[in-house]
């Protein structure tokens, strides 16, 4: 009678449906929903003793890109702290831009190339093994994931983002919202670098902890989201009108979704990434976008600038940014400013951190 008994409730247990990890979401949200601390990506060093008789030349993806600009700036006010030259070139996301600048950073003697937010290095292998047969150190910041891509042998080191973790707070946030009835289109463009580590994070998030969860996902090249986000994002919620989030890999995409939930009549949200102020402010203003995975950009470029500096003054390399991951959501949303700012929201205690770490306080 015993064995049966055990045999029927193995049965029991066998056939019951498994359940979304909700604890383990919820903990995760909670996690990154605290002002970020500042935790020392190596040992002080004496930066402008090191740094006297050295220049670095930092590249972005594109300037037009408000996040780019915002990181270059980062790099500018940590080299006017520690009292060196840095040069922000100027780019428009084309090729034939990113290959002048390495040119001149080469001519003009600079010691250190920074490949900034995304800029595709692959695409530069013959420049960059030119530069640094020239003794010029070429480096990325805020470029690959720091736990699942390698950081190519023709680089001199990276200072890399944890981007699965943003992946996962986006995937757990829609799961803890829907109790775990996610039905997601997930949207980004695949020939930028970071896409492809938070495209699987939240997929495989999902596929791993919400069994009742599924995702669709859309490539949307960046140079097509004016003209194909919209219309991408409404087809497929006129196709399947139970879509209960949109979950585009870089928040910017917002501005062309939003109308394409409105045309179709959906109730769907907008979880996304970067912290974009015109996206914080949407949030702010409407209900759509319902939260924001955002990072202080000021906090980016100091960390990368950081790093570049250690490695220039033959330190331990740093491999990854020191830059969390934090939650804005309607409850929050205000402290990001208005309108918002990429730095606001998150608190200063790395503009203290850095100082500290450089000998100057």
């Amino acid at each position: 009678m015993k064995s049966l008994i055990a045999s029927a409730l193995a049965l029991t247990v066998l056939a019951s449906p498994a359940l979304a990890d909700m604890d383990a979401a919820k903990a995760l949200i909670a996690k990154h929903s605290q002002l970020p601390d500042f935790t020392a990506p190596g040992p002080a060093f004496d930066a402008q003793s090191c740094m006297a008789d050295k220049k670095m030349f930092v590249i972005p993806l594109t300037n037009a890109n408000p996040f780019n600009a915002a990181i270059s700036q980062g790099f500018v006010d940590a080299a006017e702290i520690v009292g060196f030259e840095l040069r922000d070139w100027e780019t428009q996301m084309d090729p034939a831009g990113w290959i002048q600048g390495i040119s001149t950073a080469v001519a003009e003697g600079y010691d250190l190339i920074d490949l900034q937010g995304g800029l595709p290095p692959e695409f530069l292998v013959p420049q960059i093994t030119e530069a640094r047969a020239a003794g010029v150190k070429v480096t990325a910041t805020h470029n690959w994931d720091a736990t699942t891509q390698e950081v190519p042998d023709f680089m001199d080191g990276a200072a890399n983002t944890d981007y699965v973790t943003v992946g996962n707070i986006i995937a757990a946030w829609a799961m803890v919202q829907t109790e775990g009835q996610v039905n997601a289109l997930v949207l980004g463009p695949d020939e930028i670098t970071p896409t492809a580590p938070l495209r699987d994070a939240i997929i495989g998030y999902l596929e791993d902890n919400c069994p009742d969860c599924t995702t669709k996902y859309i490539n949307v090249p960046v140079t097509d989201w004016a003209t194909q986000g919209q219309p991408a994002v409404q087809n497929a919620l006129l196709a399947d009108p139970t879509i209960n989030y949109v979950l585009p890999v870089y928040d910017s995409m917002s501005q062309f979704i939003v109308p394409a939930i409105q045309i179709a009549g959906s109730s769907a949200k907008i979880v996304s990434y970067n912290g974009t102020p015109f996206v914080l402010d949407m949030m702010r203003e409407d209900d759509i976008v319902e939260m924001n995975v955002g990072e202080s950009l000021g906090w980016v470029g100091m960390a990368g600038t950081d790093a570049n500096m250690r490695l220039l003054c033959g330190m331990d390399p740093v491999g990854t940014l020191n830059t969390p991951a934090f939650i804005f959501t309607d409850e929050n949303v205000a402290t990001a400013g208005n309108p918002a700012t990429f730095n606001d929201g998150y608190g200063d205690v790395h503009i203290a951190g850095f100082k500290a770490l450089w000998g100057l306080e």
